[in-house]
């Protein structure tokens, strides 16, 4: 049997994605995956933030459509990339075991956000990251910094930043984690929807595939994932907005928190909100993660998220019309 793995062309999707054939090989010995590479326009446009071009979508929308064109039978994102509702016909098949979901911070010497000197430059391609460090190091400079993951370190090595703020995920992938770095604690920054871990998507009609996919799914990680997708539907979020959804389970396993936060566009308010249950031996995960990801989304609600979420959209659009006035990282 042979199956057509659609990916993007950068390093690390690249990867990811033979790391995903690989699995699916040893799953299904005899199976033959052949990459269909794509270049999307997320990869060709690099000197402007996400949010004037359309948001992380466009790297996934263009690997979408060699799926719902029959070019392809599987696709692979970055989860976090993936907006909360997919294209039309599409599934995700499977969500393989999570990589390290916390952000770096990656300076020459490994030193952690505090020991930074004042006005230091900080180079990052999320509003989210930029926000919620900015809550602990207001005195720092957050600037835009666009490129895959050997451009920006080129950058931080040429002294452009004095440090760069990048995911786990992507830096052991690339086996480049063993290097000067500071992993942020999760209660420092929120990780993103999704991070570290990998969508598989599928055509909902493509049984055979399905089958396929089903084989590395990784039960944990797809609970706690689709809980915080859900967290992301609930709050009416997007790729544009400064938003943040975590689940983890703590305590040998027997204690699912969930962790959320949305931050406001323009530097303002910032609403955050966490929760916990306990699990008994027998308890089944998934209605658990969703049902805490509803309260914990709940919560941020009703402390005014909606309102902040809604202005980052309305900044967005506005930056779309004038691109003077986009948020800058």
């Amino acid at each position: 049997m042979k199956v057509r793995l659609a990916t993007r062309r950068s390093a690390l999707a690249l990867v990811q994605s033979r790391w995903v054939a690989a699995q699916l090989q040893a799953k299904s010995p005899g199976l033959e995956v052949e990459l269909v590479e794509v270049v999307t326009q997320g990869d060709r446009i690099q000197n402007v933030s996400l949010s004037e071009i359309g948001g992380k979508g466009l790297f996934v929308t263009e690997v979408e459509q060699l799926l719902l064109d029959g070019r392809a039978e599987l696709a692979v994102h970055s989860m976090k990339d993936v907006p909360a509702d997919l294209a039309e016909g599409l599934v995700l098949g499977a969500i393989p075991e999570r990589e390290d979901p916390r952000d770096v911070l990656v300076t020459a010497e490994g030193l952690a956000l505090d020991d930074l000197e004042v006005g230091s430059k900080i180079g990052t391609n999320s509003l989210r990251r930029s926000l919620q460090l900015g809550r602990q190091r207001n005195d720092l400079e957050y600037a835009l910094l666009r490129g895959n993951v050997d451009t920006r370190l080129k950058k931080l090595a040429a002294g452009d930043y004095r440090a760069i703020v990048l995911a786990a995920a992507g830096l052991r992938r690339l086996g480049l984690f063993d290097r000067p770095l500071w992993p942020m604690p999760v209660e420092l920054s929120v990780p993103a929807v999704g991070q570290g871990a990998l969508a598989i998507e599928a055509r909902g009609d493509d049984t055979a595939t399905l089958a396929l996919l089903a084989k590395i799914d990784h039960a944990e990680s797809n609970a706690c994932v689709t809980a915080e997708r859900a967290f992301l539907s609930a709050l009416g979020g997007d790729c544009h907005t400064p938003l943040a959804g975590h689940a983890r389970l703590l305590d040998s396993g027997t204690r699912l928190h969930f962790e959320g936060w949305v931050g406001a566009a323009d530097g303002g308010e910032q609403v955050r909100a966490s929760s916990d249950v306990w699990l008994s031996p027998n308890a089944d995960l998934p209605p658990n993660a969703l049902r805490l990801a509803k309260e914990v989304a709940e919560t941020l609600l009703s402390r005014g998220a909606r309102e902040l979420i809604v202005a980052a959209q309305q900044l967005v659009a506005a930056a779309k019309r004038d691109p003077r006035s986009a948020p800058r990282s």
